[in-house]
């Protein structure tokens, strides 16, 4: 008897097998780049580097054209503008609506947000190299228009100090968005995180003792400071203050961000 082969459906295989994440984080960066918005989002990472460094080889006194100050003044612009990329990458899904689509392509939210994560952090590892690569330039070409001597005077482990600092900036605007999933309120949280909350701390630490001498352990922007500082490597200390602020503001709110994601209902 001669067995007869039954036809197997298509989705039954296919179906069952979910989207790579290494697909998903492809998709979620060419999101990044789709629309008008994102673009421009994207091309004032270049301008505002290119500015920063034309202003320092403009404005900045000659003995003070070294590598450190043009990093520092490319830093600066990427605290706000990296933020604000990964935040609207996620929030677009919410205020633009387009999340039911979203998360019915791809049903697992989770494997969406760490897409979205992953594209996010390649952005900004990709935009600080090239900063950076954009004040290095500037320190040449600085130097050569005024004479002086060209100062190197930042080492590989520093740079990688200030990359680090940058993607903790953010990250935090990633979990606030994450965390309001709405555009114009996350962006307010994210200033109110950043800009509001500082001014506050140091009011606090000039009137009260006990929040002065254990500031470092509470201010997440006074403890990550030091990755900005160009002054050598950082002490045990300081990475305990960095840590410990950022599981306290970044770590738990995204956890907690997350939750509401992964439960909440999609409009």
């Amino acid at each position: 008897m001669t067995a007869i082969a039954v036809p197997r459906s298509p989705s039954a295989g296919s179906a069952a097998d979910p989207v790579p994440l290494s697909r998903v984080a492809a998709v979620e960066l060419r999101k990044m780049f789709d629309t008008r918005s994102g673009f421009w989002l994207m091309a004032s990472i270049v301008i505002s580097a290119l500015i920063a460094t034309i202003a320092v080889i403009l404005f900045a006194p000659d003995d003070e054209l070294t590598y450190s100050t043009f990093g520092k003044a490319i830093a600066y612009p990427m605290l706000v503008i990296l933020p604000m990329i990964a935040l609207l990458s996620v929030t677009s899904e919410w205020s633009q609506r387009s999340g039911l689509t979203t998360f019915t392509l791809v049903p697992h939210r989770g494997r969406v947000i760490s897409a979205k994560a992953a594209a996010s952090i390649s952005i900004g590892v990709a935009s600080m190299v090239l900063a950076l690569a954009i004040g290095a330039l500037g320190n040449i070409v600085g130097t050569a228009i005024t004479g002086t001597t060209t100062v190197w005077d930042v080492s590989l482990g520093e740079s990688s100090y200030i990359v680090l600092g940058n993607l903790l900036g953010l990250m935090s605007g990633f979990m606030l968005g994450v965390l309001i999933r709405s555009s114009p309120g996350a962006i307010v949280g994210y200033f109110v995180y950043t800009w509001a909350l500082t001014p506050l701390f140091v009011l606090l630490a000039n009137s009260q003792a006990w929040f002065h001498d254990s500031r470092a352990w509470i201010d997440v922007n006074f403890a990550q400071a030091p990755l900005f500082m160009f002054e050598g490597a950082l002490t045990g200390e300081q990475w305990a203050n960095i840590g410990f602020t950022g599981i306290f503001w970044l770590v738990i709110p995204l956890a907690v961000g997350l939750r509401h994601v992964l439960r909440s209902e999609v409009t």
